[in-house]
Order: structure tokens, then sequence, then C-alpha cells
């Protein structure tokens, strides 16, 4: 199968050649753990089946966040603790966008335009959350930045999941949203709009002065929806978590310094995109976030420095507003143990893949490019230029 790393191996050196004085170190990492990933170079260990009499060679993830293969436990792992913490009301998906017109300086200001993108639409959403002529409360917010669309494009956008209602700032009891709606759109449009604008100007009046005019009179795209006890929301959430902007299994094909993957466009089907080599890495690259960036977010009593004031507002609304049978509907269940992918680490060796019984750890590889175990016992085996060519 083609993946991402296949791309990076054989035509990462000339984008480097040809780019690499002007890369991020970030980006530059992501390419080399990406293409390193469950390879020899980044070590290992061998676990050994007694039944068949087979050695079964294990390569170590690349960690990397934005690595295709590396992501999905990280995701599942959040959505369990979400759903642990959903309260026993209804829920709101609000989704901030960035009109396209701050898109060349963001691309040379991420940990800048990013921030404020954060910053302005919380703030914008608890404003109008605290009128009283709205909802009048204090709320809480999740929120995942996204930076891509469809087609890998770049597209700025940050996805809230919000309780529906707020604590009284002066009692501190739970005031109840209506069940569709949270505040008014257009309003929370412009108060987004005018307060990612003032922060910008006070942060970087050069860079302000650089923002093409029609962006300040558009309208800004918010849109806020109901989505019920908040459980398919998270589960729509969990893979942007730890998504990378391609799944290795939309690249189609690679071939005459072409790549071809597939996408799907909005209310269409599914189609296919070919783009020169240089181009698909850089449209990709334009995703790794910058070193150290938060990209899931928690605000109001959703913070972590709030722990103490959200175990209360779960005991208060378990006792005075959990409906019948709504408890149980918040927790995520355990996945059977026959359900839970084949790890092949030293604490669970797993099962070998040629007769099913377990295997015994029985050492470790180092890191070395030079130990070539046999490939058809390699976790995750890279394809060979043959393969992809």
């Amino acid at each position: 199968m083609l993946e991402l790393a296949s791309v990076f191996k054989v035509y990462g050196p000339e984008y480097l050649q040809k780019y690499g004085e002007n890369m991020l170190p970030s980006h530059k990492k992501a390419m080399e753990d990406i293409q390193h990933c469950r390879t020899q170079v980044m070590g290992g260990h061998v676990s050994y089946c007694d039944a068949c009499d087979e050695r079964v060679y294990a390569y170590h993830s690349c960690g990397n966040r934005h690595c295709p293969k590396c992501g999905d436990d990280r995701a599942d792992e959040w959505r369990d603790r979400q759903m642990r913490k959903l309260l026993p009301v209804n829920y709101f998906m609000v989704t901030f966008t960035l009109p396209h017109t701050l898109n060349p300086i963001a691309h040379s200001n991420q940990k800048l335009i990013y921030r404020l993108l954060f910053q302005s639409s919380a703030e914008a959403l608890q404003t109008l959350a605290l009128n009283p002529e709205w909802l009048g409360g204090q709320i809480g917010m999740v929120g995942a930045l996204h930076t891509w669309d469809r087609s890998m494009g770049y597209h700025l956008h940050v996805h809230y999941l919000v309780p529906a209602g707020g604590t009284d700032p002066k009692t501190g009891e739970w005031k109840p949203a209506h069940p569709t709606f949270l505040v008014p759109g257009s309003a929370l449009s412009k108060v987004f709009q005018a307060k990612f604008r003032d922060a910008l100007n006070a942060e970087t009046p050069e860079l302000f002065a650089h923002v093409p005019p029609e962006t300040w009179t558009k309208t800004w795209n918010v849109h806020c929806k109901p989505v019920g006890d908040g459980r398919t929301a998270l589960k729509y959430l969990a893979p942007y978590i730890s998504r990378v902007a391609l799944s290795n299994k939309r690249i189609v094909s690679m071939r005459a310094g072409k790549v071809t993957f597939s996408y799907k466009p909005r209310n269409k089907p599914w189609t296919t995109m070919k783009l020169d080599a240089m181009s698909f890495i850089r449209r990709f690259l334009q995703h790794v976030l910058p070193k150290g960036f938060q990209k899931v977010r928690y605000f109001g009593f959703l913070h972590p420095s709030a722990k103490h004031r959200f175990s209360a507002l779960q005991q208060q609304l378990q006792e005075n507003l959990s409906e019948p049978g709504h408890a149980s509907a918040v927790k995520e269940p355990t996945k059977p143990e026959e359900m839970l992918p084949n790890r092949h680490t030293p604490e669970e060796p797993g099962v070998c893949p040629h007769c099913g019984a377990p295997l015994r750890y029985i050492g470790r590889l180092p890191r070395s490019p030079a130990i070539e175990p046999p490939l058809q016992h390699q976790r995750g085996p890279p394809c060979t230029q043959a393969e992809e060519c």
C-alpha cells in the first residue's frame, strides 16, 4: 500500500534540496519521522512464537503527531476521557472560520494567528453567553483547531463542543440554555471579527497593516448547531485530535513525479486530485503545527484549572437535571479485549500473525538503519520503490 512515507522517501530529497534552507525545523522533523516510522531506523523489539517457531519483528512508531500511523490510539484515549466528562445536558457544536484573505499572513505567522483564532472565538462566545438577554451564564468549551479542507487546502477553523447552559456568575447555579438556541449567530460573527481585529492590531500593528481591507467588511463565517447529548459530536471530533491532513489510505498513486489522492467535496461523491510531488509535499507540510502548539484547548468551567468547580457542577447536574437512563448514555463502554489492536509492545507482545498463538518477548532492536530483519514479519512494512513507482 502506498503511504505518505513512500512519497517522502522518493521525492523528499528533491524537496529538501529545493526548499530546505527556508523550511521550518518542525517541517523537516515531520518529514524525517514519518519516513522512518515503524522501520529499523526507529529500533524495535523481537518476539518469538513457541507454537510455530517464528520470530516477529516489531519496529517502533515515531510518535510525531503529524504521522498518519501514530494518531489513532491518542484519539481513542482522548475521546474516552471526554465521554466520561459529558454532562447530562444537551450540547452545541460551534465553528469559527477565518476568511481566506488572512491565509497569506497566517502562513507566515502561524503561532500568532492560531492563538488569536482560539482567543477571539472563545472570548466572543463567552461574552454573548454572559449577556442576560441570551443566557446570562459562564459556559465551558472544548475547542479543536483544524487547518485543512477536504482537499488539503488551507482552511483555518476551530470547532467547539459546548454544553447547553452555564453557571450563574453570582450563585454558581446551573442555567440551562434552550435546546436549539445558544446565542445569535449574526452577533457572534460580528463580535468574533471585532475581537480578532482588535487583538491583531494591538499585538502587531505592522502585520495588521498588511491585512486586505475587505477582510473587515465581509461577514465572517460562524456556525452554531445543536448536537444532542454530545456523544456523536465527540466521535466526530476525536479523529481530528490526532488526525493529519491526509491519511495513507487516500493516496491512490505515485508515478512520473505526480501524486494522486482521493477526497470528497461537500455534497458530492468521492473524486481524486493529482499534484506534482513538490506541490503535494508543500500542501501537506502547511498543516504541520508549530512546535509545542496545543491544537485542543479548554475554556470556562472545562479548563483544567477549574477541576473542582467542574466536579461540583457534575454533581449538581446529576442530582437535579439528569433524566432517567441518561447517566448510562454518557459512559463510553470499554472495548472488549478481542477488539484491541495487536500492538506488539514488549509489555504486550500480541499474537503470532501466522498461527495466532501468544508471542513471547525476547529482545530489543537498537536504532540502526543497518539492521534489516525479515520484512515479511515487520509491523507496517515499508513499500519498495518498485511497488511505489
